[in-house]
């Protein structure tokens, strides 16, 4: 049996349908989810089925944070997709991930849970005072602590979150980055993390605790990235720096609370200088094979065209 956190998530959804695919070799498959009206009309028709059938799906309805709904989801189970998501009203951004990972460590050692798939980032060894990606690296080994198999997947920065300026670029012909233009910033597209976790889900012969990076093909900077965009959508495009401080801004304009916006601009500081998404980190074309250019074919301009 796997379970599935964020099965109506960017991620957790390309991960589900993946699973469904190999339907033979799931031993049946399990969501936590808050709104189960949210889940696609696949899945929802494989809940319907019931028990009966081959590949069916079960629904737990409720947060992963809480102790008891992730307690009903992992019993009888052997596999478990992790991902904490954002919550931007949060009050701390390290307690955020704490409400998460101690009731995932305490069902480890209750309820017979083996393996484990989490996305988290790249940064270990390097970030410091990075706000979600100190967070997230810092849950990943009180996790690995317990002596479960993990598989902790690591990307730097994600295609897809060009997607909530869609707006901007189709109606301004800019975006926003809080990097220099001529800096190279690693990239990675969300289905190559959620193929990823599929395949490892479905592997049972692997132990012990290892970092994944999934680091797309390209070597581009802002710059190059507004290239790519203007030559994809044929016309022109370009990026703007935004500061640490904007980046705040905006946080908080949109609803975050003060400790989350905090945490943002603190992880935008510590990429500009650490470099942790930088030209120091080998692309990983077997785990991150998709390139700027076939995301923003596939993805981007459907988005800015719609």
């Amino acid at each position: 049996m796997i379970v599935v956190t964020t099965p109506t998530g960017q991620i957790g959804r390309q991960v589900l349908d993946s699973l469904l695919d190999a339907p033979d070799e799931t031993g049946g498959i399990r969501v936590i989810v808050r709104d189960p009206a949210r889940l696609s009309a696949r899945v929802r028709e494989r809940v319907e089925r019931g028990d009966a059938e081959r590949g069916r799906v079960e629904v737990v309805q409720g947060s992963h944070a809480d102790p008891a709904v992730l307690k009903e989801a992992c019993a009888g189970a052997d596999r478990l997709f992790w991902l904490v998501p954002p919550i931007p009203s949060a009050d701390s951004v390290e307690g955020h991930f704490r409400d998460f990972t101690e009731p995932l460590n305490e069902v480890i050692g209750s309820q017979g849970v083996e393996r484990i798939v989490g996305v988290s980032t790249l940064g270990r060894g390097v970030a410091r005072n990075a706000g979600p990606v100190s967070a997230s690296l810092a849950a990943d080994e009180a996790i690995a602590a317990t002596g479960v198999h993990y598989r902790a997947l690591c990307p730097p920065f994600l295609m897809e979150n060009l997607l909530g300026q869609a707006a901007s670029i189709r109606d301004t012909g800019v975006f926003f980055l809080a990097l220099g233009e001529d800096r190279v910033l690693r990239t990675c597209a969300t289905r190559d993390i959620a193929a990823t976790a599929a395949r490892l889900l479905l592997d049972g012969s692997w132990t012990g605790y290892e970092d994944v990076p999934l680091v797309g093909p390209d070597d581009l900077s802002p710059a190059g990235m507004a290239r790519i965009i203007s030559e994809v959508l044929d016309r022109p495009v370009r990026v703007q720096r935004t500061s640490s401080a904007d980046y705040r801004a905006t946080a908080l304009r949109f609803g975050a609370s003060e400790a989350w916006a905090r945490g943002l601009a603190d992880m935008v500081e510590a990429q500009n200088d650490l470099g942790f998404y930088g030209a120091d980190v080998p692309s990983t074309p077997e785990t991150a094979p998709t390139g700027f250019r076939r995301w923003c074919e596939d993805v981007l301009r459907p988005a800015v065209l719609a």
